[in-house]
């Protein structure tokens, strides 16, 4: 049988193969035998670790239960996300591997709609607007797109996630795409509002010198009920687990919230707003 020799440094994707063929020889099975424990097809299993197939999250979650590497810093779901989303912010796809299992999701955000309650249209109008800029390639604004869809599809599940979202004025305020975009993503938060799992409040502009926040801020509170703290700038993001900075975090975020509008007020400003938008 001829076996195709790897080159694991020619690209991540050919690292995700050749660690892949490596645990799975280490093993002793055989592609057939991987393909018993993934539901997937051992002609699946070969074209991924030869580099000729991408590896998919779904995919990567089956061999992190096959290979016993849930829960662990060498999951291959992390590997996954770092093949396919290269030109993420530095320490995103660490979050990412967060994100997906949190029992609780608390998020601010300032000037755009938050990416988890983004339509398709509004995330591809900010994606090719990236292009014009020059700061993505057209195949980077792709795979924004399309990430964004699978992390907002991991959200749901049976049990969803409690998500409180609280959102500056300015983002249901500054117009994006259009008309007919901006409308369709003020009916998308007012049908999020209406969820069982969720809340959403506008942080009015007359808040003023009293935001805690002066950039996007994400909490998240995982099934052991640790909680977890991460924020972005332009360039970097930083994922926060030391207690003490988490605290400080989640109180900036309550008293956040009891500046907020309430839940049936946050709706009622994002219905008149969706009445006038040009």
């Amino acid at each position: 049988m001829n076996i195709k020799e790897l080159h694991p440094e020619s690209s991540p994707q050919a690292a995700f193969g050749a660690r892949l063929r490596g645990l799975r020889e280490a093993r002793k099975w055989s592609q057939e035998e991987l393909a018993v424990q993934t539901d997937y097809s051992s002609k699946h299993i070969s074209a991924v670790e030869t580099g000729r197939r991408v590896p998919t999250l779904r995919f990567s979650r089956s061999l992190d239960l096959a290979f016993g590497l849930c829960d662990t810093a060498e999951t291959f779901e992390r590997e996954c996300r770092e093949v396919k989303h290269g030109n993420l912010l530095e320490g995103f796809p660490e979050y990412l591997g967060h994100e997906g299992r949190a029992v609780e999701i608390r998020l601010y955000e300032i000037g755009i709609v938050p990416g988890l309650l983004q339509t398709p249209e509004y995330a591809r109008v900010l994606a090719d607007s990236a292009v014009r800029r020059g700061s993505i390639t057209p195949e980077q604004a792709d795979e924004r797109v399309s990430f964004l869809a699978e992390r907002q599809a991991a959200l749901v599940r049976p049990r969803p996630p409690m998500m409180s979202v609280t959102m500056d004025e300015s983002c249901i305020r500054r117009t994006v795409g259009g008309r007919d975009v901006m409308d369709a993503q003020l009916q998308g938060l007012v049908e999020f509002a209406e969820l069982p799992n969720t809340m959403i409040q506008v942080v009015p502009f007359d808040i003023g010198e009293r935001r805690p926040f002066n950039l996007p801020v994400t909490l998240l509170t995982l099934s052991d009920r640790s909680v977890l703290g991460y924020a972005e700038s332009q360039i970097q993001g930083h994922l926060e687990r030391e207690t003490t900075s988490v605290i400080r975090l989640l109180t900036a975020y309550h008293q956040l919230q009891t500046e907020a509008l309430s839940h049936a007020a946050s709706v009622a400003m994002i219905n008149e707003v969706r009445k006038g938008t040009p």
